[in-house]
């Protein structure tokens, strides 16, 4: 065992004596402890190196790295500088000093009198950490700001805020530990809430404010007036038609609008865009006179029409009865598309429901006034076959413009049932216009009216009595219906046709027959099969015969074979 040393209490009482002596001997020099921050006097710059004088028995070296830009530029001999003493005394008989660490706790020392004084301090976020960003602060201190304290809102992209300067609030400190904790939300909360309270004091309905976009969602923005946000409905953007608030406004624009509604209970307002302009409605009747052409954009096709833009605010409806006067348009679309420019003509107003007819026909001239110009009953006529039915034929009698033949308008001796037998689709035709519709555009055509009459003169060519030969066309339960000469038909009722078991009547046979009567008035004749021959021939006059015969003769040329019965 070691043989251990004791001082005697007078050796122990001279050794403290000089340790106070050296400290006060130390300080008063200026020579601090350990630990401490003093002032020191730049001696000499070296090339790596700083001598600094703090005042005791030698000098102390700081590399020149540690001051501000690593340059002996940035220093000059007998400048002042705050250094920490690290050792009295090293291995080379130097004191040890350190000019970074005497810089961050000045540093330090004054974040936390900062913090103790609830004050604010300015820093650069310089870059993104789990669970928030990092802050540069005074002297070069990193700081952590959590994403919650970022913003008042959730902000999705933080790396956008890297490089921006802001102003912070110290909300959590430990020197020990080296952690500080910023927050800005603090500040914008208490910025809006002095905003609001501002706002509030003037705020009220009908006032016109200015604001700035905070929030675009799909029915309408947010504006913030200023520590409070009201809503800018869609409806409210714009008189014209708005599909997206995206399409008026981004994020951050500056807006005035007109308060519309304010409950100060719930702090719900309402803001309108619109009502800071002139409802163009109130202009429309002076500006858009009926028959005046207009430029204008579709802005949507429905099955009816098509709305079109004539100005922000003002749309106009062009119906599909509209669009053509020669094309029967089944869907507005096959005549317009979403987006297009076009021309058209203003048929209607109504400012007070806000509607305007619009029409695009009308730009070009009307076939129908066209066509009565030059056309009039009894005017002969050419024309196709556009269309039949069973009660007639429609005749295009020119583009845009058609005519229809009523069946019993066919023929003057035939009874027609089916026009079908006697016309097809695009057949050349002839006809007299019977009459003109103005109000419908409607014409009525006759096809048998190209001929005389040959009713009148009935009873000079067919007189009772006379025998002649006739085709069966049909058979009915009531008789028979024979066709004679010109294309006359008559009638043989059943009690006056003779027939036997063994030698039926049948379609197409030529049978005789005896004219028993001719009813002019309602142009019917009736035959007889029973006793031929034994009636005299009634003796009528026949001014019209050969005129008569031949009306025959045009109407088979005209019909042709198509009166003949299909075997």
């Amino acid at each position: 065992m070691t043989d251990q040393i004791e001082m005697t209490p007078e050796e122990g009482s001279q050794e403290e004596s000089f340790a106070s002596l050296f400290e006060q001997t130390t300080a008063a020099s200026g020579f601090g402890k350990e630990g401490e921050i003093v002032k020191g006097r730049v001696i000499q710059i070296a090339r790596d190196h700083v001598v600094v004088d703090i005042g005791g028995k030698s000098e102390g070296v700081i590399p020149l790295s540690e001051f501000s830009d690593g340059s002996e530029k940035a220093l000059s001999p007998g400048e002042l500088v705050d250094v920490f003493i690290e050792a009295r005394e090293n291995d080379d008989g130097l004191v040890s000093l350190s000019k970074e660490k005497a810089d961050k706790m000045k540093v330090w020392d004054e974040i936390s009198a900062a913090c103790e004084r609830d004050e604010i301090i300015d820093g650069t976020i310089s870059q993104r950490v789990k669970g928030g960003l990092q802050v540069t602060i005074r002297g070069g201190v990193k700081a952590f700001l959590p994403g919650s304290q970022v913003d008042l809102r959730p902000i999705r992209n933080l790396d956008k805020l890297i490089g921006q300067t802001h102003q912070f609030k110290v909300i959590k400190f430990n020197k020990k530990r080296g952690n500080i904790v910023l927050s800005r939300r603090v500040l914008l909360e208490k910025e809006r809430d002095e905003m609001k309270a501002k706002t509030l004091e003037t705020l009220s309905e009908g006032q016109t404010v200015i604001g700035t976009i905070k929030n675009i969602t799909e029915y309408g923005a947010f504006v913030d007036l200023g520590g409070i946000d009201g809503l800018l409905h869609i409806t409210d953007m714009s008189w014209g038609r708005v599909n997206h608030p995206s399409e008026v406004f981004n994020v951050g624009d500056e807006v005035t609008v007109k308060v519309l509604k304010y409950n100060a209970e719930t702090e719900r307002v309402s803001l309108g865009l619109k009502q800071t302009q002139e409802d163009p409605w109130n202009h429309a009747e002076e500006a858009y006179p009926p028959g005046k052409r207009v430029h204008g954009r579709v802005m949507s096709i429905t099955d009816y029409g098509a709305f079109v833009e004539l100005e922000p605010g003002v749309e106009g409806l062009i119906h599909v009865s509209e669009m053509s006067w020669t094309k029967k348009v089944k869907h507005p679309s096959k005549m317009l598309e979403p987006n297009q420019d076009i021309e058209c003509q203003v048929l209607e107003v109504d400012s007070k429901n806000k509607r305007i007819s619009l029409g695009l026909k009308q730009l070009e001239p009307d076939p129908w006034s066209m066509f009565t110009e030059r056309y009039h009953p009894g005017d002969k006529i050419g024309g196709r076959v556009r269309s039949l039915t069973d009660y007639g034929v429609f005749v295009g009698i020119e583009e845009g413009v058609d005519g229809m033949v009523h069946k019993s308008d066919l023929s003057w001796t035939v009874k027609v049932n089916n026009p079908g037998d006697l016309f097809h689709k695009n057949d050349e035709v002839e006809a007299i216009i019977l009459s003109i519709n103005h109000d419908d555009k409607k014409v009525s055509l006759g096809v048998k009216q190209m001929w005389d009459d040959p009713w009148p003169d009935m009873l000079t060519n067919f007189p009772p009595g006379k025998v002649l030969q006739a085709k069966v066309v049909s058979i009915v339960d009531y008789g028979i219906f024979v066709r004679m000469a010109d294309g006359i038909e008559g009638l043989i009722p059943i009690s006056e046709v003779v027939e036997d078991e063994n030698n039926k009547i049948k379609l197409g046979d030529e049978v005789e027959a005896e004219i028993s009567n001719v009813d002019v008035v309602d142009r019917r004749i009736t035959l007889t099969m029973k006793d031929i021959g034994q009636h005299p021939v009634q003796e009528i006059a026949a001014p019209k015969a050969a005129q008569a015969s031949t009306l025959g003769a045009l109407i088979r040329e005209k019909l042709g074979d198509k009166l003949d019965l299909k075997k």
